[in-house]
């Protein structure tokens, strides 16, 4: 091996968001300019690189405007689309009065206009539009519930669709008949664009009753004029094979697979073996780190699915169910269970992050965890299980010297998570 653990786990994370940067993967996917405008719209947490980078390769004498809806913290400079920041998880006003302005923007263009959609994960918060009879304060009560229930992203986003005025395909039934071309950066396991930011621009094959279940599933308490709106199920979102897709265009120009594959080409030059083990695994995220921890067990004790010295790679999006009041996100929710099961054997390390560079609600992208964290982090008091059974992965790590700093990072495409096994 060519680089020492940590440096290795970092330069293989650098490698997967850098593959996902917009100014390397948005230029070659741009259409054409049309004869008439071209209307920019977008959300998500890379909305705003995004744009920048539509900016700097789009003709200088062609015409182009729009409105994109990013995080607090993800602006970047843009010159002719107009950048508003929201808040993300859940939604404030400022998202709700860019989603209506959104609308506004794609309304009343025609056949020889284009509408270009930028959309990447975090869009189904930024664009918090409520459909008619809620409020935001209706939105931010279900989402609030959703993040603490245990829902997968797309039984979130299918709640979410019904309850919007935008999301679930409306914002292609606004800008219908102009042409619409969407470029998606991918942040949820399967890389289904009627997941992806509650799929605004695609056709949506959930239904109110599909909104119901979840509801019921997990138990949640919505306020109750959302059960109402459930319950009458009207307005149901444009399903596929509606007319008004005829003319729509959808491109996915970054994934979580292509993350995990510039990080094994990393692992190569460095004389590791990498195993991706899936771009799109989901479950509790305690639960998966036992799963992986008999799998790094196993490289090392038996060779097998590969021999050591090898890295297993994963992405997707774990969710955690609350039970404590502790800080921190699934990554290191996952860190920390992953802790716990290899009781610090020796010979393996990893790291799990957010490519987005925010895990859960706190200001690190993830943690790094070597085989002597749990006994650093005893040796400031702090002790792992407790800190697992109260969803506190932020104390652990923050004792255990092994937070993983990057700041927002201004692309998204779901969790990376490496193991490395010497």
């Amino acid at each position: 091996m060519t680089r020492e653990p940590d440096a290795l786990l970092q330069a293989m994370f650098t490698a997967a968001r850098q593959a996902a940067d917009p100014a390397v993967c948005v230029p070659a996917h741009l259409p054409k300019p049309p004869k008439g405008r071209t209307v920019v719209v977008g959300a998500g947490k890379a909305a705003a690189s995004m744009a920048q980078a539509v900016e700097r390769h789009w003709p200088a004498d062609a015409p182009l405007d729009g409105l994109v809806v990013t995080r607090y913290g993800h602006d970047v400079p843009c010159e002719r689309i107009t950048v508003v920041e929201a808040a993300h998880p859940v939604p404030d006003s400022a998202g709700e009065k860019a989603a209506a302005l959104i609308l506004q923007k794609v309304r009343g263009l025609g056949p020889d206009d284009l509408v270009l959609c930028l959309i990447s994960g975090g869009g189904s918060a930024l664009l918090s539009l409520p459909a008619e009879g809620l409020t935001l304060e209706d939105k931010q009560a279900v989402n609030r519930a959703l993040l603490s229930s245990g829902a997968n992203i797309a039984e979130m986003n299918c709640l979410r669709k019904h309850l919007s005025a935008i999301k679930g395909g409306r914002l292609a039934a606004a800008a219908a008949p102009a042409p619409l071309v969407s470029l998606l950066i991918s942040d949820v396991p399967g890389d289904d664009p009627a997941v992806i930011a509650s799929g605004p621009t695609v056709p949506d094959p959930t239904s109110f009753a599909d909104a119901l279940a979840v509801i019921g599933k997990y138990g949640i308490q919505p306020p109750a004029a959302v059960l109402k709106h459930l319950q009458a199920g009207k307005d149901e979102t444009p399903k596929p094979g509606n007319a008004l897709f005829a003319n729509t265009r959808t491109v996915m120009i970054a994934t979580p697979q292509m993350a995990l594959q510039a990080a094994a080409k990393v692992a190569i030059e460095a004389g590791i073996t990498p195993l991706i083990l899936g771009d799109a695994i989901e479950g509790e995220a305690r639960e998966v780190a036992m799963v992986m921890a008999g799998i790094a067990r196993q490289v090392r004790r038996h060779g097998q699915p590969a021999k050591a010295p090898c890295v297993l790679l994963s992405g997707g999006e774990t969710t955690v169910t609350l039970r404590g009041k502790g800080r921190g996100g699934r990554n290191v929710e996952f860190l920390t269970a992953l802790a716990v099961a290899l009781d610090g054997a020796e010979g393996i390390y990893a790291l799990a992050a957010d490519t987005d560079g925010i895990d859960g609600s706190e200001d690190n992208a993830g943690a790094l965890l070597r085989p002597d964290s749990i006994a650093r982090a005893a040796m400031k008091g702090i002790e792992v299980k407790a800190c697992l059974a109260n969803n506190d992965g932020y104390g652990f790590f923050q004792a255990a010297g092994g937070l993983v700093m990057t700041g927002p990072t201004l692309t998204n495409v779901n969790d990376f998570r490496a193991i490395l096994v010497l």
